[in-house]
């Protein structure tokens, strides 16, 4: 089989696609890119390639894109933890791979290269295939690891002590502010000077709903809000946030680093504990945005973006 010399992107999320785009930009590189079909992904794919991301070629897909994956011999993967990546990795045994962000798993599966915690997604009791698979995976990651060939390309601190544990095992970290998303981004007014991002918590049954609710219509009471929704937030969800009181729903479908990337005038931005807190002050940098991180039931933390 002809082997591509491009990096291919497989990626699973918009957040995953963002740092695909990140890592093109910082590289001065086309990648091919293989998306999966979940939601926003193919909005957030156009919106990349109208600012010009580095895509050569893109290609939806469902499942496990075994011809391209095996037509490509540098993976950019976004989540380590996914049990077809843990497959295809065991099979196909790439040649070198470079982990993309996938939220705050980027902290947790840096720990698990390096052998510090097991190769699990934090918070799932795993079975079947994908235990079996897992050791096999790590061991051909650790392999290219130690021949170079594996690195991390994020925008998550990783601390001095990981950075060095990694480094032992021959796996370089390269951090990144979201200089293409930054240069790239284009002006989104609002009707509002506060904005509230949804959370999918309360659908993963992280959260009573209600509790969830009490704290938008409380938001809400202080000053009319805009509801950005969370891509995994159920239309149930949805529905009973529309009918708290001064809340405008917005549905841009697209990830609210791209979102809010353009923003110049001042806002207040209200979030639950999330990736975004890493994310959205690194994409804000030297904007008039306050980020303010909110713990419902507890008082209210702020985060001015510098």
């Amino acid at each position: 089989m002809a082997r591509d010399v491009a990096p291919l992107a497989w990626v699973e999320s918009p957040l995953q696609l963002i740092g695909a785009a990140e890592w093109a930009h910082a590289h001065r590189e086309s990648v091919v890119l293989a998306g999966r079909l979940t939601a926003q992904m193919s909005e957030t794919a156009d919106e990349l390639l109208a600012r010009g991301a580095r895509f050569s070629d893109t290609h939806p897909y469902l499942g496990i894109p075994w011809g391209l994956l095996a037509r490509h011999r540098h993976w950019l993967v976004g989540d380590g933890y996914s049990g077809q990546f843990r497959l295809a990795a065991a099979v196909l045994r790439p040649r070198r791979v470079t982990f993309l962000d996938d939220g705050a798993n980027a902290i947790a599966y840096a720990d698990t290269l390096v052998g510090r915690r097991p190769y699990t997604r934090p918070g799932n009791q795993e079975r079947g295939l994908t235990t079996r698979v897992g050791p096999l995976a790590h061991a051909h990651l650790v392999s290219r690891a130690f021949a170079g060939d594996v690195d991390i390309f994020t925008a998550f601190d990783l601390g001095y002590a990981r950075r060095d544990a990694l480094a032992e095992l021959g796996v370089p970290v390269t951090g990144h502010a979201f200089a293409f998303t930054r240069e790239t981004a284009t002006p989104h007014p609002f009707r509002t000077s506060r904005v509230v991002l949804g959370s999918a918590r309360p659908d993963d049954g992280r959260m009573d709903r209600d509790v969830y609710l009490d704290w938008v219509a409380h938001e809400a009471s202080i000053a009319p809000v805009t509801y950005l929704p969370h891509r995994r937030e159920s239309d149930e969800q949805l529905a009973a946030v529309a009918e708290v009181p001064h809340v405008i729903i917005e549905r841009p479908d697209l990830p609210v680093e791209l979102v809010l990337a353009g923003v110049r005038e001042r806002l207040d931005v209200l979030t639950l504990a999330s990736s975004t807190t890493t994310t959205l002050p690194l994409v804000l940098r030297d904007s008039a945005v306050v980020l303010r991180e909110r713990q419902p039931g507890t008082r209210h933390r702020r985060r001015a973006v510098r």
